[in-house]
């Protein structure tokens, strides 16, 4: 498992992170583990559904076949 040392974090920001894992019952740095890995989990998520939106904008559409256009950028 990795390991992070995060330096000068604001004090308001300690508190209110401190408070939250009070509230929630678990220690500072287990709530910090599960911000950390609902963010990352979050990013992935936006990023599969932009992927589909973007497969779905592109359906049916001809594409040409992008050997060609390597090809003639390399000549260039």
């Amino acid at each position: 498992m990795a390991q992070v040392v995060i330096r000068n974090i604001d004090d308001a920001a300690m508190r209110r992170l401190k408070s939250r894992a009070a509230r929630k019952g678990v220690s500072l740095e287990s709530e910090l583990r599960a911000i950390l890995t609902e963010a990352a989990r979050a990013e992935r998520a936006d990023f599969d559904a932009r992927a589909v939106m973007f497969r779905r904008k592109l359906a049916g559409r001809r594409h040409s076949d992008s050997t060609d256009l390597i090809r003639a950028d390399r000549r260039r």
